[in-house]
């Protein structure tokens, strides 16, 4: 049978469908068997990728290819020219250099599947041949039954067959604060996993009472396990600027040839001998591709890396960062990510008023003191101080409570000192409620607490204004509206009453005691949201993008958080998981656009509701801290796992971990991500304006039938130097000021848009322009002067051409100090030129000449007329397009 059908099922059915007893579990003879036929209690190991293998995978692009087959060309050629393996080994080491960063950022192995392991309780309590027996929960096998009670972990997943005031916490699988109540009885219908309370699974944890149950399914068949088995089948996804620098360098690759194969055959045309137009053609080949781009676009990565870390953002994989700059989904858990993971009580109802505890100071909680006793009294939860701090264990409900009291002096500790209890009668599902006696200095008080309907019952008496009195309908109706107020709140309410009495009845049990109490008041508690999340949802909307919330919680409290946050808009809906499980995949596709919450949804729900927003076309950032986010961590184009109270499988199935836990580090690192974004399509338009500049020198040089105005070295140089420190150094620019006000970058666009490309070959023809003029005014004197001048001019004009390209709608000298590493950078260029032109060991490597005086000052004005040039377009574009 399908695990999920043990819940429809009876005890008896239960017991039938795998063989064993519900009251002596399997003979050790049937387990060795099922051991046998089933394995153990454990998950499969993925084989990790090896270290070489992954520094093997990042030669994987297009652009690296492409560079490899020119390192081997340049190699040859050299060898055949009698010049070496200079260039090659130029053009290597660069390649090698992405490599390594590439590797070292990516080093860290995928350990999903053993995080999941530490999840599960080493030993167990299990009934074998009707004996109690403690062994390895992975020994266990499907028809076990095993024994669980407070503080134990569950190790397998459970058809429970016996529960004493039992409760689970799930949120880590559900996504559900509040431990859920079990029972025995079975449930019919198809139901979500987090209304499965017959049921309990693996890697949960019994807060409350304890309980039996058959074991239905052990290691990867568990939930757990599915989850497991989900990491392990869920590809990872390429980064939207990994896949347009791929799709970049495609075209330049391509270009590169075609471009070589018309400049060798016009070389021909003109008489040429081969080899020369051979390493003509090479030459331009190397200059059509920006050598250093897959290196500077990695640095670039690895520095905002390090500044997200100091902003609470931990990148554990290298492209991620930039995938939150095109985010335009936000999926987010609630429970820890959106909310405090925190039952916090936040109304007060007591003397027919209702007030927001926030409001209420030490001074004014007199008339609520009754209330407050009897949740307090009427509570198993611990109190501890820890130096200044109080610490709470138990239910998180009861330690709601405990935490309440203490603001008020109301401790519980030191109220257990003061007075005993002297009889109990404990909680359980039917009667919804708990009651202690108390005596405190010879005098005995009930104090009850529990569900509004069932503490009513026993009510004969209501306190208002200090005085007893006989409860009506009247105030009846009114208790109950009160309640249904603060339940549209999403608030869970609990209500208390007591009563004195002279003694103990003979027999302690409901009907005994529970009769005759007064009502004192009520409590509304929820785990509250984040207060900076509110800021950050906003934030996210003005950056274009949508947040969503996935949760196993209720719908109710999961709309009512919403609404708070500004999650769900007025148009959009909330969709529960029962109906995303009838959708078809075209269903779930064409319905996310208008969802803004999705309640009770299982981890699978999770990971089709992350494909529905990719199928439009969508880059999905998915947040969470639970077991049951793992796999659509994963799945998603950016997984962010919280630090914190985030489990070790989810944080090794993000991409990012919050080490603060705080929902708005998210919009830091979305700014992040897109000023690197920025950044790197400023190194892209910097180096590629050069490229274009090269390749118009050669072009039109061969088209003209002159002498080569630069050799491989100088381009090498150029793209490889010259290119990549300045470009490096726009990595650390200062985002733009409405960097978080405009739309996130379409992924289904490339990078080489209209206006992009535009300013690219505008920019490449003014540097290739003022580099022919370069070579034509060196020719006066000789081919070694020209190629001289023309390679100090394309190097120099670099250097002014930075500042233009770190807008493309205002001025360069506008902030022209702000980035003092771009200062850096220019100034090391310089020097590094200045050295090649000028000692002679160089110029021979270089093939360059000394320059005079003339020569250099024709250098000088050629280099810095970019700057210029710009400044007047950028002007005249602002007076007529207005940008």
């Amino acid at each position: 049978m399908e695990k999920s059908g043990y819940y429809n099922l009876t005890i008896e059915e239960v017991e039938q469908e795998l063989k064993t007893s519900a009251i002596s579990g399997l003979s050790e003879k049937e387990v060795e068997y099922r051991r046998d036929k089933y394995g153990y209690n454990e998950f499969n190991k993925q084989k990790a990728t090896p270290l070489w293998k992954k520094f093997l995978s990042q030669f994987k692009s297009f652009m690296i290819i492409v560079l490899l087959i020119a390192a081997t060309i340049s190699g040859v050629v050299g060898v055949l020219e009698g010049e070496g393996f200079t260039d090659a080994i130029i053009i290597l080491a660069i390649i090698i250099l992405n490599a390594i960063i590439g590797t070292v950022q990516e080093a860290k192995a995928e350990k999903s599947l053993e995080a999941l392991e530490k999840l599960s309780s080493p030993h167990c309590k299990v009934i074998r041949n009707g004996q109690l027996h403690v062994i390895e929960s992975k020994e266990l096998v499907p028809g076990d039954l095993v024994v669980i009670e407070t503080g134990d972990a569950v190790p397998a997943d459970l058809r429970l067959t016996e529960t004493v005031n039992l409760k689970i916490q799930e949120a880590a699988m559900t996504g559900e604060s509040v431990p859920e109540e079990k029972f025995t009885d079975k449930i019919y219908g198809e139901v979500s996993l987090g209304d499965r309370d017959n049921m309990a699974f693996g890697s949960t944890n019994v807060t409350y009472g304890r309980g039996k149950g058959i074991v239905t399914t052990i290691g990867m068949q568990s939930e757990v396990g599915k989850i497991a088995g989900m990491i392990q089948t869920v590809p990872d996804t390429k980064t939207p600027l990994q896949e347009k620098l791929d799709k970049l360098g495609k075209i330049l690759g391509i270009g590169a040839l075609a471009i070589c194969g018309v400049i060798f055959i016009v070389g021909l045309l003109y008489g040429n001998d081969i080899m020369t137009m051979f390493m003509t053609a090479v030459s331009l080949a190397a200059a059509a591709i920006p050598e250093g781009l897959p290196a500077v676009s990695t640095i670039v990565l690895a520095v905002g890396v390090q500044r997200l870390a100091k902003k609470n953002a931990i990148v554990r994989k290298l492209p991620s960062v930039e995938t939150l700059g095109s985010t335009q989904v936000i999926c987010s858990d609630k429970t820890g990510t959106l909310t405090q993971n925190k039952m916090t009580v936040v109304k007060i109802f007591a003397n027919n008023k209702m007030e927001d505890v926030a409001g209420i100071t030490k001074e004014e909680i007199t008339d609520f003191i009754p209330s407050l006793e009897s949740a307090i009294f009427a509570n198993d939860g611990v109190i501890t101080q820890e130096g200044n701090e109080w610490k709470t264990t138990g239910d998180p409900t009861e330690t709601a409570l405990l935490s309440l009291g203490v603001q008020y002096d109301l401790v519980k500790s030191v109220m257990d000192k003061a007075s005993l209890r002297v009889a109990e009668i404990p909680f359980d599902s039917e009667r919804k409620m708990m009651s202690v006696v108390v005596d405190k200095a010879g005098k005995l008080t009930i104090h009850t607490k529990g569900g509004l309907d069932e503490v009513l019952e026993r009510c004969t008496m209501i306190l208002e204004n200090g005085t007893a009195c006989p409860i009506t309908e009247a105030h009846i109706a009114n208790l109950r509206e009160t309640n249904m107020a603060m339940a549209r709140e999403a608030l869970r309410v609990l209500a208390m009453a007591s009563a004195t009495v002279n003694h103990l009845p003979d027999k302690v049990e409901s009907s005994t005691l529970e009769k005759g109490l007064t009502f004192t008041g009520m409590l509304g508690m929820i785990d509250p949201p984040r207060p900076e999340v509110k800021i950050a949802v906003e934030k996210c909307r003005q950056a274009g993008i949508k947040p969503v919330m996935i949760t196993g919680d209720h719908q109710v409290t999961a709309e009512a958080i919403a609404d708070y946050l500004g999650i769900k808009g007025n148009d959009d809906v909330v969709l529960a998981g029962v109906k995303v499980e009838k959708m078809s995949d075209e269903e779930l596709n064409k319905a996310v656009e208008h969802v803004a919450v999705f309640a009770r949804v299982s981890p699978e729900h999770k990971v089709r509701i992350v494909r529905a927003f990719q199928a439009d076309g969508k880059i999905v950032a998915m947040t969470g801290d639970g077991v049951n986010d793992a796999p659509a961590l994963k799945l998603a184009d950016i997984g962010v796992a919280m630090g914190i109270t985030g489990t070790d499988v989810s944080k090794e199935a993000a991409d990012i971990v919050l080490a603060d836990d705080n929902f708005s580090t998210i919009v830091t690192a979305v700014e992040e991500g897109r000023r690197i974004y920025d950044n790197i399509l400023k190194a892209i338009q910097f180096m590629l304006a050069t490229n274009i500049g090269e390749i118009l020198v050669l072009f039109v040089a061969i088209l003209a039938n002159w002498a080569v105005p630069l050799l491989p070295i100088h381009i090498l140089w150029i793209n490889l130097v010259t290119d990549s420190l300045p470009a490096l150094a726009l990595s650390v620019d200062p985002p733009a000021p409405d960097i978080m006000r405009r739309k996130p970058v379409d992924p289904r666009k490339g990078i080489m848009n209209k206006n992009f490309s535009f300013h690219i070959a505008l920019q490449g023809l003014m540097i290739g322009g003022l580099s022919l003029v370069a070579f034509r005014m060196g020719m006066q004197w000789s081919v070694e002067i020209a190629r001289t001048m023309t390679f100090a001019v394309l190097a120099f004009c670099q250097i002014t051409h930075v500042f233009n390209v770190r807008s493309n709608h205002y001025s360069a000298f506008r902030g022209f100090f702000s980035n003092k590493y771009l200062l850096g950078a220019i100034g090391i260029v310089t020097i590094l030129m200045l050295i090649v032109l000028e000692i002679p060991y160089l110029e021979t490597i270089f093939h360059v000449s000394n320059l005079n005086g003339v020569q250099w000052l024709w250098v000088l004005g050629l280099s810095v007329a970019p700057l210029f040039i710009m400044e007047i377009y950028k002007g005249i574009r602002r007076m007529v397009v207005g940008r």
